[in-house]
């Protein structure tokens, strides 16, 4: 697994910081440097699971597709991809468990690195020096922010599952596939 090697990278400084975050939970669910101030639009990756887990996105710029990785989000906290109202109507994710081996993936293939990325253009990964990976599509239907929430339940395949959302303010169902064009062609 990819992020699995770069787990085995981690500094000192890394793997302390790691053992002291459920302390740092607490602290911050007492109050200590939370803040209360009002939910941006933005898109936001929640692990629900007990591991820590490295995801990519993938969507289009004005330039075209790009592909971004890795955040690395600990168990049970949530980490926001992009900042800001949505740009674009179609968001690609995927994601590895680092410590299971586990993923979250689907049909549509783009490009990823080992290491963190920035990757234009989602063809010819392996003429590139990238690998490639399958992304699961989220159609936010124009919305201005989105959450996916990464679950341990099997999807049917034995596989963790990905569960997705809108802002709490709809209702709408993500995981539609679109009648539009996909980054690697595919209809």
């Amino acid at each position: 697994m990819l992020i699995s090697r770069f787990m085995r990278t981690l500094s000192p400084v890394a793997r302390r910081y790691r053992r002291r975050a459920p302390l740092l939970a607490i602290l911050a669910g007492l109050g200590f440097g939370a803040s209360a101030a009002p939910a941006l639009a933005d898109f936001r990756v929640c692990n629900a699971t007990q591991s820590l887990v490295g995801v990519a996105i993938g969507y289009r710029a004005q330039a075209g597709w790009v592909t971004e990785g890795w955040w690395h989000i600990e168990a049970s906290s949530c980490k926001t991809l992009i900042e800001g109202a949505l740009a674009s109507r179609y968001y690609y994710l995927y994601a590895e468990d680092a410590q299971r081996g586990g993923r979250w993936e689907g049909e549509i293939n783009m490009c990823v690195a080992e290491r963190e990325f920035k990757i234009s253009g989602p063809g010819d990964c392996f003429a590139r020096g990238f690998q490639r990976a399958g992304f699961q599509e989220y159609d936010t239907r124009e919305q201005s922010s989105w959450m996916v929430q990464l679950t341990d339940e099997p999807a049917g395949n034995g596989l963790p599952a990905v569960t997705g959302g809108a802002a709490p303010a709809n209702g709408a169902t993500p995981n539609q596939t679109s009648n539009g064009a996909t980054p690697d062609g595919t209809q």
